[in-house]
């Protein structure tokens, strides 16, 4: 993960050391969404550094039908924030209506947010539309004095946005995935290195790589991880990536001597 501006940094654990007090009272009166809305967007100026003017708007909520709250830089949609009251426990379905219309928009992510609770959701374009949680944090349990903590909520701030740091840690989290790792087990390159070390074991015993698959497949990969539209898209990323570094390594062919020695 991208290293924290120290500027930035200090920001972030000023804006704990604020609103953690803050949402733990409004927490205790259970006040509702229309005042969540305002510390929410409080939050968004004060830690992570958005404009409250000219970056947050509530434009794109229509009789509270899309989403709450968005978030634009230069003037681009970057992502739709769904407000629930403070008290409220946040569930999946509760971003359904923001993911529908982030999709029809072409926007990658969407937050759901009581104040205490912030899920950041990567959209899946797929058939229907689905979303995956990419990370859940609880803002009153971080600590100031971790690094870690503070690196988690530079993510989804300004200055993270605008360098992608979101879309390296969700590229990060894709690849120790174990839908990731369950396709790359069923690779060429993989079984030839299981087979190989299982020849060492045993080497009296002739085994070959579609025996390896098999045992992989059936017996050692759990079904979830082979199936769906998670492990489709994984299988379909590892054979890009095989594919890619296949073209690279290949050498060019060579023109024909007719060609390189020019016409007679």
């Amino acid at each position: 993960m991208a290293a924290v501006p120290k500027k930035v940094a200090e920001r972030l654990v000023a804006g704990l050391k604020r609103y953690q007090p803050i949402l733990s009272a409004a927490r205790t009166r259970d006040v509702g969404e229309a005042d969540t809305v305002t510390i929410i967007k409080d939050m968004l100026a004060d830690v992570f550094g958005y404009d409250k003017y000219s970056d947050v708007t509530s434009e794109h909520s229509i009789r509270g039908t899309f989403c709450d709250l968005a978030i634009k830089i230069d003037n681009q949609l970057q992502t739709l924030i769904e407000v629930k009251a403070i008290g409220l426990d946040l569930k999946d379905q509760h971003v359904k209506q923001a993911i529908d219309y982030a999709a029809n928009q072409g926007v990658d992510w969407v937050l759901l947010t009581n104040g205490v609770t912030w899920r950041v959701y990567h959209l899946i374009f797929a058939k229907p539309i689905d979303q995956e949680l990419v990370l859940e944090i609880d803002f009153c349990a971080l600590s100031t004095r971790s690094e870690g903590d503070i690196e988690l909520l530079y993510l989804w701030c300004k200055e993270g946005w605008q360098r992608s740091v979101l879309g390296e840690y969700h590229t990060q989290k894709q690849a120790l995935s174990r839908f990731f790792v369950g396709a790359m087990l069923q690779t060429d390159a993989i079984l030839d290195v299981i087979r190989r070390e299982l020849r060492r074991v045993s080497p009296d015993v002739r085994i070959d790589s579609s025996q390896i698959k098999d045992v992989l497949v059936n017996e050692v990969i759990k079904r979830e991880v082979l199936e769906g539209d998670k492990a489709d898209e994984a299988r379909r990323k590892v054979a890009k990536a095989a594919n890619k570094s296949l073209r690279a390594t290949t050498p060019k062919q060579s023109k024909p001597a007719q060609e390189a020695g020019g016409g007679a």
